[in-house]
C-alpha cells in the first residue's frame, strides 16, 4: 500500500502595509505548493523558475522544518519525498520564505497525525520567520494583525480581518533581489518620539479603516516613518510611487515586506490601469526592469489535499 501524499497550497503575502511594521500582513492569490509523503529515501524535487538555485538536499528549508516538527512531536524523523513549486518570486518581499515555512509545517503535521493545532503551527512559524505578519496571512488568509509574544513560549496573539470589498493589489516587482537582512540593516536603532507617535497613529487608523472597509482613508493611513524612508535608497522609484500613486488611481501604496516589491492598492479596473501607466513612467525613468501582477486578496489561507 503506497503512502498518502499530502498536498498543501499556500498563498503568498504582503507585510507591513506601510506603518504596520512586523504586525500587519495580507494574503494574496499567488500560490506555493508543497507536496510531501513518507519515503524510503529523502528526495526533493523543486519545480519552476522561481525555485532555481534552492538546495535540493536535506539542507532545504522545507525538509529542515518538516524534520523539526517530527522531533517536536517526539516522533522519529522519516525519510521524505518533497515536491515544491512557487508562483511567488524569492527575496522580493512577497513572503516566499513564510509560504515555505507554513507549507512545510502544515504538510508535516498532517503526515505526523496532526499532533499540533493550527495556533501551535502559527507559533512555530512565527518563531522560524522571526515575525508573525507573513506567516499569519499565509496560514489564515485575509488580513492578519498580530504581534510577537512578549515572553518565550507564549502563543502569538492575532486578529484576522476579511479584506475590504473591491480591494485589489497591484504588485510592482523589480527584477532584482533584496535580502531581508540587507533591508533590515539600513534601519536605525533609535527613533524620535515624533516618528513613533506618527506610526502608532497611522497603523491604528489603517487597521480601523481596513476593518470598516474605508478605502478612502488608506492613502493617508499607510504613511510610515519607521522603515520605508530608510529602505527607499535600496529601491529606485519607491519614493515617487509612495508620494504620488494616490494622485494616479491608487487608494494606498507601500513597500511590500522588506522589498523590493512595491504594493499599490486599487479599487477599480480604471484605477489599476492608471497606476500601471504611472508606475511604468517612474520605473522606466530609473532604468529598472520590472513586472507587475494584479492580485486579489486570498481569503482561504492554507489549503490541504490528501491523495491516497
Amino acid at each position: 500500500m503506497s503512502e498518502p501524499l499530502v498536498r498543501v497550497i499556500v498563498p503568498a503575502s504582503t507585510a507591513n502595509l506601510g506603518p504596520g511594521f512586523d504586525a500587519l500582513g495580507m494574503a494574496l492569490r499567488l500560490y506555493s505548493v508543497v507536496e510531501m509523503r513518507r519515503s524510503e529515501e529523502t528526495v526533493i524535487v523543486l519545480e519552476g523558475q522561481e525555485l532555481q538555485g534552492v538546495p535540493a538536499d536535506k539542507s532545504n528549508l522545507i525538509y529542515q522544518i518538516a524534520a523539526d516538527l517530527f522531533r517536536r512531536a517526539s516522533l522519529p524523523v522519516p525519510e521524505l519525498f518533497i515536491r515544491a513549486s512557487s508562483e511567488a518570486p524569492l527575496t522580493r518581499g512577497l513572503g516566499s520564505s513564510a509560504a515555505a515555512i507554513v507549507g512545510a509545517l502544515v504538510a508535516a503535521n498532517q503526515l505526523a497525525g496532526e499532533p499540533f493545532a493550527r495556533q501551535q503551527l502559527f507559533d512555530m512559524a512565527t518563531e522560524y520567520e522571526g515575525h508573525p505578519d507573513n506567516v499569519g496571512a499565509s496560514l489564515f488568509g485575509g488580513i492578519v494583525v498580530a504581534m510577537a509574544p512578549e515572553k518565550q513560549g507564549e502563543s502569538v496573539p492575532y486578529i484576522r480581518l476579511e479584506p475590504p470589498k473591491d480591494l485589489q493589489a497591484l504588485v510592482v516587482i523589480p527584477e532584482f533581489a533584496l535580502s531581508t537582512e540587507k533591508a533590515r540593516n539600513v534601519l536605525p536603532h533609535v527613533y524620535s518620539k515624533q516618528d513613533v507617535i506618527y506610526n502608532v497613529g497611522h497603523s491604528s487608523l489603517l487597521v480601523a479603516a481596513l476593518a470598516q472597509g474605508r478605502l478612502d482613508l488608506l492613502g493617508k493611513a499607510m504613511g510610515d516613518r519607521l522603515h520605508q524612508p530608510y529602505r527607499a535608497e535600496l529601491v529606485p522609484g519607491l519614493r515617487e510611487i509612495l508620494d504620488e500613486a494616490m494622485q494616479h488611481g491608487a487608494v494606498g501604496a507601500a513597500l511590500s515586506g522588506a522589498g523590493p516589491t512595491i504594493l499599490c492598492f486599487v479599487a477599480s479596473e480604471e484605477g489599476r490601469k492608471q497606476v500601471e501607466g504611472f508606475v511604468d513612467k517612474v520605473m522606466t525613468g530609473h532604468g529598472i526592469s520590472y513586472r507587475t501582477m494584479a492580485l486579489q486578496p486570498d481569503v482561504h489561507g492554507v489549503q490541504i489535499e490528501i491523495q491516497k
